[in-house]
C-alpha cells in the first residue's frame, strides 16, 4: 500500500466558511502562561467549515442525525475521478468511470474549485440529482467533493443531498484533492459522534491501492 495522504483542510478562524454561516472561532480558556495548570482551548463555530460529512437532517427534520450513519460508509475502497476544468452538471460520460463503477461504491470528485486555496469559490461543477439516483442505484454508497457542496452553489432545493441521502449514501464536502491523482484508494473518514446534528468534522486521508 501507499504512503497516507491527508485530504482534509486545515481549519483556522480564517478558514472559508459559506457566506453566511458561523466561521470557526478558537481561544484559549486555560492557559499555562498565565498561570493555569493546563493549556485548554475552548472552538465554536458551523460543522460545516472545513471538511466535513453532511447528515440527512440537513436537509429534512424527518431524517437522522450524524451520529446514526454507517461508518462502513466512510471507510473502503473509493476512486478519485479528475473533473477539473469542467462546469455545470456533469454527466456520466464526463466521470470516466469504469464499467464496474467507483472502487467501493465510493466516488471523489476532484473539481479544484476547493477552499482549499483560503477562497470560497464562486461556482462548481456537479453531478445532476438524477445522474446521482442513477449512480446509487448502481452501488455508490459514498459521493465526496471537494468543493463546498455536493449541490449547485445556487441549488435551493439541494436534489443531490436528497436522492444520496433518500437511498442511504454518505457525503462528503470540502475535501483536499490537489496533492491526489485521479485513481483508486483506501479512503477513512469518520465523522464526529455529534448526537442529532447536520454534520460533523472528519479527518479524511486516503492510501494508494496497489492493483499489480
Amino acid at each position: 500500500p501507499g504512503s497516507l495522504i491527508d485530504i482534509s483542510v486545515a481549519v483556522t478562524p480564517g478558514t472559508p466558511a459559506w457566506p453566511g454561516d458561523t466561521p470557526f472561532s478558537c481561544r484559549w480558556a486555560w492557559e499555562i502562561a498565565r498561570g493555569d495548570s493546563v493549556n485548554v482551548s475552548a472552538t465554536g463555530g458551523s460543522p460545516h467549515v472545513g471538511t466535513h460529512a453532511d447528515a440527512p437532517i440537513h436537509v429534512d427534520n424527518a431524517w437522522p442525525g450524524i451520529e446514526s450513519l454507517p461508518l462502513e460508509l466512510f471507510s473502503g475502497e473509493a476512486t478519485v475521478v479528475d473533473v477539473a476544468g469542467a462546469a455545470g452538471a456533469l454527466s456520466v460520460e464526463s466521470l470516466g468511470l469504469p464499467p464496474g463503477g467507483p472502487a467501493g461504491g465510493r466516488l471523489l470528485l476532484r473539481t479544484d474549485c476547493s477552499i482549499a486555496g483560503g477562497t470560497f469559490p464562486a461556482a462548481w461543477p456537479w453531478i445532476d440529482e438524477a445522474v446521482v439516483a442513477s449512480l446509487v442505484a448502481s452501488g455508490l454508497r459514498l459521493l465526496g467533493v471537494d468543493a463546498p457542496s455536493v449541490d449547485a452553489r445556487d441549488s435551493r432545493e439541494l436534489g443531490v443531498h436528497r436522492a444520496l441521502f433518500g437511498r442511504g449514501a454518505a457525503i462528503l464536502e470540502n475535501l483536499d484533492l490537489r496533492a491526489v491523482a485521479p485513481g483508486d484508494y483506501h479512503l477513512s473518514a469518520w465523522p464526529v459522534k455529534y448526537e442529532g446534528l447536520d454534520a460533523a468534522p472528519v479527518r479524511a486521508v486516503l492510501q494508494r491501492l496497489d492493483r499489480r
